[in-house]
């Protein structure tokens, strides 16, 4: 699976990259019909407190999947965006038709 980050408001993280690669590596070997995978990070600057959003895009055969989670660190947002997806892919997997 192919990965491509982009950031918004905020500098690129090898430890962001890694702990989504990772993540992300068990959703690939789990449906391995997903190609690419574009993940987005943003900070949200706020006046009560600065919020992490994670957005999540996934490129199949047939409609891309989209998920995306807002929490207090970037490492939360992941863990909700992955699990959203998963929910997803078990869904489009069991519709599926094998010839």
């Amino acid at each position: 699976m192919q990965l491509v980050y982009e950031y918004v408001n905020i500098s690129a993280s090898d430890h962001l990259e890694n702990y989504c690669a990772k993540k992300l590596e068990s959703l690939g070997t789990k449906f391995p019909f997903v190609i690419r995978a574009t993940i987005y990070f943003k900070k949200e600057n706020r006046t009560e407190d600065e919020k992490c959003h994670c957005s999540i895009q996934l490129s199949m055969p047939g409609p891309q999947i989209h998920a995306s989670s807002l929490e207090r660190n970037f490492e939360a947002s992941i863990n909700e965006t992955i699990r959203d997806l998963e929910d997803q892919l078990s869904k489009r997997k069991d519709k599926m038709n094998t010839y």
